[in-house]
């Protein structure tokens, strides 16, 4: 389910700056103070988190961290600051956490990765008139390995143990226990 928002607000705006500006700190200088200021943005981050310099994130605080995470040199998060409703048992939508991306345990994240959890109105006016932003959720599962350069785009949950080859784009859901490689990216075998 897409949750629209608006991006251009004084108070997200300003809240971008900030953390556009601790990731550029990190950038400059990685240094073990600048990773924990950097670490402390996200909603959860596991132990044993490497995260390597150039990283950028919009907001951070919907952005969930397994442990032993490995994030490579130029990854990029555009995650959202949206409520997903969630619809329980008895079939009543209820508000859950918005996690606009979570990477499980032991992921490996290769250079250059993309979590694309945000897009905009493809309808040209629609687009000029609003300006909203509408944000969809990632997932990955435990143990996933993305190659460099992979983009994963929002509304997208990758199944534990698989592993996403270098330059593939991920457009839909990615079973456990397989090999993805593509543009867009397809199965081409079972682990």
């Amino acid at each position: 389910m897409n949750q629209r928002f608006n991006s251009l607000t004084a108070e997200l705006i300003n809240k971008r700056k900030a953390v556009h500006e601790l990731c550029r700190q990190y950038a400059r200088s990685p240094s073990k103070g600048n990773l924990k200021r950097v670490r402390g943005l996200f909603a959860q981050c596991g132990e044993q988190v490497i995260i390597e310099a150039g990283f950028h994130m919009d907001y951070g605080d919907h952005v969930y961290l397994g442990d032993r995470v490995y994030i490579n040199a130029n990854c990029i998060m555009l995650d959202s600051v949206t409520n997903f409703s969630v619809i329980d048992a008895n079939n009543q939508p209820t508000h859950a956490p918005n996690k606009a991306i979570t990477i499980g345990d032991d992921c490996m994240i290769g250079p250059n990765v993309q979590f694309l959890s945000v897009t905009h109105d493809t309808d040209p006016i629609q687009r000029l008139e609003h300006k909203y932003n509408y944000a969809q959720s990632i997932t990955l599962g435990n143990n996933v390995w993305l190659g460099g350069g992979v983009i994963v785009l929002g509304g997208v949950t990758i199944g534990d143990n698989s592993v996403v080859g270098a330059g593939s784009v991920v457009t839909k859901n990615i079973e456990p226990n397989c090999v993805y490689v593509g543009n867009p990216a397809i199965k081409i075998r079972n682990l």
